[in-house]
């Protein structure tokens, strides 16, 4: 099948038929960000939510200086949680340092555990230092994929300060937790990460032993050539 023409897209975002919209907004894979942002704002106030869904996801991934602003209003003003939540996300993927004040008030301010959840990823993504305090919260989260998000994420932003609070969930009872500490402690240089990976190393469920010796050899690898550390 060939590509859709620029034209071709714009009118088929228009059709009545929801099958046809999507599958223009998937076409827009292939264009530039400079024409895609245009078409793609055609259908964010769409009546079909997964197409919403789409189209904000498209934003995080089509970087023009439109899709910031876009962005923030729908994380701070949509009236549905997971449009806020993949607002949230989508400000992740362009790792724009300005997310930080919004994804951090979502998070604090949210009551909804997936805008929550969205937020503490992205923080993540951001790779931004200032969000050791929240992510340092959002590990008391009640809920568990928040906790596993905000371990992954302080691993993201090498906050080498977490690492005492992220140990507590060495022996937690779930198995996807333990592998996400295992996993962030690959980033986090410090005599204990080694010594809890080890421990890791030697846990019953194959996933968290199996990130635990990839984390063990990223560090052993980092302690023999500091450069790597970017990688």
């Amino acid at each position: 099948m060939s590509q859709l023409s620029l034209e071709q897209i714009s009118v088929q975002l228009e059709s009545h038929n929801t099958k046809d919209r999507m599958l223009a907004l998937a076409a827009l894979r292939h264009v530039s960000p400079e024409a895609a942002v245009p078409l793609i704002k055609k259908v964010l106030d769409d009546d079909n939510i997964q197409i919403r869904s789409m189209a904000i996801f498209a934003l995080g991934v089509k970087p023009t200086a439109d899709c910031y602003p876009i962005l923030v209003r729908l994380l701070e003003s949509d009236p549905d949680y997971g449009i806020r939540a993949d607002a949230a996300g989508a400000l992740g993927y362009l790792e724009d340092p300005r997310a930080f004040e919004p994804l951090s008030r979502a998070f604090y301010e949210d009551t909804d555990w997936l805008v929550r959840f969205s937020a503490a990823v992205s923080l993540g993504n951001l790779k931004d230092p200032r969000a050791h305090d929240v992510l340092i919260q959002a590990l008391d989260s009640q809920e568990v994929v928040v906790q596993q998000a905000a371990i992954a994420a302080l691993g993201e932003i090498k906050d080498l300060e977490s690492v005492d609070h992220i140990l507590r969930f060495a022996q937690s009872e779930d198995w996807l937790v333990r592998q996400r500490l295992a996993e962030a402690l690959g980033h986090l240089p410090t005599p204990k990460s080694v010594s809890a990976l080890q421990y890791l190393e030697k846990d019953s469920h194959p996933n968290v032993s199996a990130a635990a010796s990839i984390s063990l050899r990223r560090l052993a690898e980092q302690a023999q050539s500091p450069s790597s550390e970017s990688n």
